[in-house]
């Protein structure tokens, strides 16, 4: 059992993340301003929204994966092993190297692209082994046919020496999920885990990771589209919308009394076995409603929408409009604008848990 998950306190702690990229000569391209989120042990948090909304800009750039970005500001403070905490953002390639597998790790939308199909996939896995530990070859090998067992591979010593062709979209991602666990990291990214997976195999790779996480006391931050798998599947719901973080709350709070009118249209767009319509609602229509841009009766705050009319001078923060739910928001009053000004969502960790009984 890794020792952080008896820890209560947060296993990652993200405030202010910022990240751009160059534009052939143009102004910087925005493509993450402003993110804030907590991860704790044995938590999922889902990071939602359209593609092109920064979700996994967010996460490659703590990852330090995103070699022509620049991180522009904030902090990612990750607790490792040691009780010691790191800022990702800040470290060196030493530091990170040292990081990636070891501490923190990531799973990808296309196991086939990731995987090395000239090589035997025990093999891959055994190599990160013996990048961060000490083992010797034997030992690697040992250690990455007790990943494959662990992820529901069966007759591993047989399959240790096949290649990636040779196993299902659904395997080759187990074997993704055996190389990201290898080492025993705490932090588990897993950026569209189950894409391009039929609904069955989405439903075991999904389940594997929930079980993995409850056993190990793993944190996992999953990044997807799909609201099904968020309502099955996550602890805590941070929805993204251009760069920017438009909702943040508990999966039960989120589902229950949405706030922002953006998450109000994602949730309305979803079709309803129980509802017979003509036709489904689109996002723009619920964010062009004004009545609905209320954040709490909190004066002088409406929420955060990039093309507002009059708001743009003003200042973007992530407010708690209620107990444990927050909302990007506009700050109509400009008591708040300016960079850096964020307040940092925080849900304690006995209230962004679902108890066995619900995981």
């Amino acid at each position: 059992m890794n020792d952080r998950a008896e820890n209560p306190g947060p296993l990652l702690a993200v405030r202010d993340l910022a990240v751009s990229f160059p534009n052939a000569g143009g102004p910087r391209i925005q493509a993450v301003d402003g993110v804030s989120f907590t991860v704790y042990p044995r938590q999922t948090l889902a990071i939602v929204g359209e593609s092109g909304s920064g979700k996994s800009v967010s996460a490659l750039a703590m990852m330090r994966l995103l070699p022509t970005a620049r991180i522009d500001r904030g902090s990612a403070v990750l607790r490792c092993k040691d009780g010691r905490e790191l800022n990702l953002l800040s470290a060196d390639a030493a530091a990170m190297r040292d990081i990636r597998g070891n501490e923190a790790a990531m799973i990808f939308q296309e196991p086939m692209t990731s995987l090395n199909p000239v090589e035997q996939v025990g093999e891959q896995i055994a190599e990160a082994v013996r990048l961060h530990t000490r083992a010797g070859h034997a030992e690697a090998k040992q250690r990455a046919i007790a990943a494959m067992r662990d992820v529901g591979i069966t007759n591993p010593e047989a399959r240790y020496r096949q290649y990636p062709h040779e196993f299902s979209g659904g395997m080759r991602q187990r074997i993704m999920i055996a190389i990201a666990l290898a080492c025993g990291p705490g932090l588990l990214f897993a950026d569209e885990p189950t894409t391009a997976l039929d609904v069955t195999i989405q439903a075991q790779v999904l389940d594997l990771i929930g079980s993995l996480r409850a056993d190990r006391g793993l944190g996992v931050v999953l990044i997807t589209h799909d609201l099904g798998v968020v309502a099955q599947h996550a602890d805590v719901v941070c929805v993204m919308y251009a760069g920017r973080v438009v909702e943040y709350a508990t999966v039960e709070t989120l589902f229950a009394a949405p706030r922002h009118p953006y998450t109000r249209g994602l949730l309305a767009c979803i079709p309803r076995m129980d509802q017979r319509r003509d036709r489904l609602a689109t996002v723009r229509e619920y964010v062009e409603q004004g009545e609905n841009f209320v954040v709490g009766g909190a004066p002088g705050l409406t929420p955060w929408w990039p093309w507002k009319d009059g708001h743009v001078q003003r200042g973007y923060a992530l407010l708690e409009a209620a107990p444990g739910h927050w909302v990007g928001a506009w700050d109509m009053q400009g008591a708040r604008a300016g960079a850096g000004d964020h307040s940092a969502p925080d849900l304690p960790y006995w209230r962004a848990v679902k108890s066995p009984a619900v995981c």
